[in-house]
């Protein structure tokens, strides 16, 4: 029975190495947003290196260049998600990033992660900045007609920057 039991928890434990699939995909993930990113990019500056040769300066403009960055800064930040979750999980189920370390064995906290409380921490904190990143693009595109909507408008950005200043101090023990 002891072998028995001795190979079902080698077999259980090496079950974690299944994390690899979440591990690469997740990076591949993060390699496609950030292309798709760049390339918005890239058509937003070539949409206004376009419209300023030729002098054509379309109806809503700014709200379209400001639109499109906004955009691909939410995907970039998608793609730190996918980073972070990729990073965490390899840490959390197979191994420390040796490469993650500095000469004296120190290792880099950006990325660090020691549990999973930890890793739900840091991307639920670049989840609520894709929200932010998404309100303000969509409050970018709105067109405000009364004073009761400015108004909204006021507690909405109220809201979302009171809600950034207590996420800024979760973790934060002082």
């Amino acid at each position: 029975m002891n072998l028995i039991e001795k190979w079902f928890e080698h077999g259980l434990w090496s079950s974690r190495f299944i994390i690899l699939l979440a591990v690469i995909f997740g990076l591949v993930g993060a390699i496609l947003l950030f292309a798709v990113a760049s390339f918005d990019v890239y058509s937003t500056a070539s949409y206004v290196i376009n419209s300023y040769a030729t002098h054509a300066h379309p109806e809503h403009f700014h709200e379209e260049v400001v639109g499109g960055i906004i955009g691909a800064v939410d995907l970039y930040l998608i793609g730190v998600i996918m980073i972070i979750f990729s990073f965490g999980l390899y840490e959390l189920f197979i191994s420390d990033i040796d490469a993650a370390k500095d000469e004296h064995g120190k290792e880099n906290q950006l990325l660090a992660v020691h549990s999973l409380d930890q890793l739900k921490d840091k991307i639920s904190k670049v989840i609520v900045m894709v929200l932010v990143v998404g309100f303000f693009q969509k409050v970018g595109h709105t067109e405000f007609t009364g004073a009761l909507e400015l108004f909204y408008l006021a507690l909405s950005i109220t809201a979302v920057s009171v809600g950034l200043y207590f996420l800024s101090k979760v973790g934060h023990h002082e």
